[in-house]
């Protein structure tokens, strides 16, 4: 579930609502002439120190939040609002702070406050981007061993932190590159939405006026206050978890039978946070899957045991019932995943050729004496698009650098992952420019990153062109890491340059924050994995604290590629078939009913995802949604004014907590206490072992 999602800002109070019609008027009027008497720094003066070292805080900060939801659920949800909200804060206090001291050199700007939100997005994108929930975790030997393949030596690469850090290194700027050139083109003349940018710069502008800046101060209180909830939340749970199985984590809600079918709520702070941030409809999504599947379809299937599969293999096999909840689960996500990459492929080449068509209509002769004049740019669109022009990236700088980047990658890579020759490299870097368009114009139109769907393509072609006797796993895996980051930074940069546009930052510093917050990331983010690499060992296995599910499933996604279908058990392939058709009907469905009735219609996407894991997230994500329902029936304007706020804070103190306790898993600090829950029968068995003892 890729970052999007875009937050309406209010108050709650008399002062928020006078201050959301201000900024709504103004923003209806002209935003810029709000701003019209400020000066707008250099791009050397938006890039501050203060600004990059509030971005490194940050970054870390996020990062460990990004890490967190990689190994257990894979959900991300959109950080942006976050990001530029604690950006905010921490440098308006900063600035606040030198000017009672008479140190205050330069003040506090909306475009400083982009650098800052631009460069700690990019940094803890890599933490998605680089697979250490899915692809990179998915070549180690722990997963491999939870597949249907023989741990094969020439499949297998176990994390170390030095190829990971160079392996980012050489992939991750290559995407920025491609795009640059076309920056003007996906802005100006096409003026696409990039609807998460555009809020984004909403929020940004709202913050630096006078009522904005008010609401942005109790907003930031209010995610203060949960933060520290859930961070002490998270802390009082750890005593209560010395061995598998217990704390709150583990308490029955609906009853032990249900708790058996992964259907309870485990007290999890972060995704009730998640709940409130996603839309209803993904959360009534996760509910429908994990009906259908632990409620349903498993049970009947487990009554199938000793038929469909032998009753000898472990509950961890997937010859077993394993391998129908994540054959079945992939099934769906590449079904939802080819219909949306066809819908907006297509949505994407037929804008384009649309784009194209009115350009040339508009640049050709008058004919009978008629003319078709462009309609007039407002005051906010022929500033900003004066100050868009201002500070070019030479062309010739964007192309040098990428063929450069992209030798010195075709040398490395081969030596990192042997399987994968650089010819294949060298294939996938001619493509990228194009892919990478496609992703950033396709994200202008609908909000929509397809960097996953780009990567499992490459799985695919890569993996069944090197083949299974000469390590196709493992090159398809890496080949999924090249495309994807391509394609995801790419489309990062250009939603940030709308941001920029809208923010009168200049294109120059966002690139330059954009170079400096991948580089944090390439080198943040291997750092906080190995860390929970190194703490937990049961990292990614099922049933774990951190079963990082999406690393199995790309693996096996990898398998299929190249190995086929042979090794599934009994009827699996007909159930996959299904479900696989299913998705795409339903996509079908949702996209002809329209807006109106699609917004009734789970998304499969999100239905495949309880399949493999279980209820239990799901129900704290309902818990999080239910919540903000009710709120909104109370209040809605302070629902909306601080929902994020709240939602931020629950993440964010839940997120950072994992650094110590990480900590204090390194340092061979077990919790004090277990608590279980036992049925009655259970208990009195226990209870007569230790009279009888």
């Amino acid at each position: 579930m890729d970052r999007s999602s875009s937050e309406k800002k209010t108050d709650g109070d008399g002062d928020g609502d006078e201050a959301q019609r201000n900024i709504a008027a103004a923003q209806d009027e002209s935003v810029e002439r709000i701003f019209e008497s400020m000066e707008v720094p250099s791009w050397q003066r938006q890039l501050t120190l203060r600004a990059f070292v509030v971005s490194f805080i940050l970054s870390i900060l996020f990062t460990f939040i990004v890490m967190k939801l990689n190994l257990t659920t894979g959900i991300i949800p959109s950080l942006n609002v976050s990001a530029g909200l604690l950006g905010f804060f921490f440098l308006k206090t900063w600035t606040k702070f030198l000017e009672k001291s008479g140190f205050l050199k330069q003040p506090f700007t909306r475009q400083e406050n982009t650098v800052i939100q631009t460069c700690v997005v990019a940094s803890s994108g890599i933490a998605f981007s680089g697979g250490f929930g899915s692809y990179l975790f998915g070549m180690s030997e722990g997963i491999a061993k939870q597949t249907t393949e023989d741990s094969n030596p020439q499949n297998i690469k176990n994390p170390q932190v030095l190829w990971m850090i160079g392996f980012l290194f050489v992939v991750s700027f290559l995407g920025l590159f491609a795009v640059v050139p076309l920056r003007k083109i996906m802005i100006i003349d096409f003026k696409l939405t990039y609807p998460s940018g555009t809020a984004t710069a909403h929020l940004i502008n709202s913050f630096h006026t006078p009522q904005g800046a008010k609401l942005a101060k109790k907003q930031v209180r209010t995610l203060g206050k949960f933060f520290s909830f859930s961070f002490l939340w998270g802390f009082f749970q750890w005593f209560f978890t010395a061995a598998d199985s217990c704390g709150f984590v583990n308490f029955p809600t609906f009853g032990l039978k249900a708790y058996d079918n992964k259907f309870y709520f485990d007290f999890s702070a972060t995704y009730v946070g998640v709940g409130m941030i996603c839309p209803y409809l993904i959360n009534v999504s996760l509910l429908v899957g994990a009906i259908l599947s632990w409620g349903i379809m498993w049970p009947l299937i487990n009554n199938r045991k000793g038929d469909w599969y032998s009753a000898d293999y472990p509950s961890s096999s997937l010859h077993g019932l394993q391998g129908y909840k994540v054959f079945i689960a992939i099934a769906m996500i590449l079904g939802d995943g080819l219909y949306n990459f066809v819908k907006v492929l297509g949505r994407t080449l037929f804008g384009l050729y649309h784009q194209l068509r009115n350009k040339n209509t508009a640049q050709a002769l008058p004919v009978g004496g008629h003319t078709h004049a462009p309609p007039a740019l407002s005051y906010d669109d022929q500033r900003r698009t004066q100050l868009f022009h201002k500070d070019q990236i030479p062309t010739w700088v964007a192309i040098a650098s990428y063929i450069t980047i992209a030798v010195i990658s075709t040398i490395i890579i081969p030596h990192i992952f042997t399987p994968l020759k650089w010819y294949y490299i060298v294939v996938i870097y001619i493509f990228a420019p194009a892919l990478g368009f496609c992703n950033a114009y396709g994200m202008g139109l609908t909000d929509w990153s397809l960097a996953s769907n780009y990567g499992k393509l490459a799985i695919f072609v890569i993996g069944a062109c090197v083949g299974a006797s000469h390590g196709g796993v493992l090159a398809g895996l890496a080949a999924c890491g090249v495309m994807m980051n391509i394609v995801s930074t790419a489309s990062d940069l250009t939603q940030d340059f709308k941001t920029g546009y809208m923010t009168l930052a200049s294109p120059r510093s966002m690139f330059v924050s954009q170079i400096i917050g991948t580089a944090m990331g390439c080198v943040i983010s291997p750092c906080v994995f190995w860390l929970f690499y190194k703490a937990f060992d049961d990292l990614g296995v099922s049933g774990s604290q951190y079963p990082a599910p999406y690393a199995a499933i790309y693996r096996n996604i990898a398998i299929l590629g190249v190995d086929g279908t042979s090794s599934l058990p009994k009827n699996c392939l007909t159930l996959c078939y299904v479900f696989f058709i299913g998705a795409v009907v339903i996509n079908g469905i949702r996209d002809a009913l329209g807006p109106r009735w699609a917004r009734f219609i789970p998304i499969p996407m999100a239905m495949a995802i309880p399949f493999f894991l279980g209820a239990y997230f799901t129900i704290d994500m309902c818990v999080g949604s239910l919540i903000l329902f009710i709120w909104e029936m109370v209040d809605k304007a302070k629902a909306d004014a601080f929902g994020p706020a709240v939602a931020s804070g629950l993440i964010c103190g839940d997120g950072i907590w994992t650094l110590p306790s990480s900590l204090l898993a390194l340092g061979g600090v077990k919790p004090p206490i277990c608590m279980k829950f036992l049925s009655r029968k259970a208990n009195a068995r226990v209870d007569n072992f230790l009279g009888g003892s």
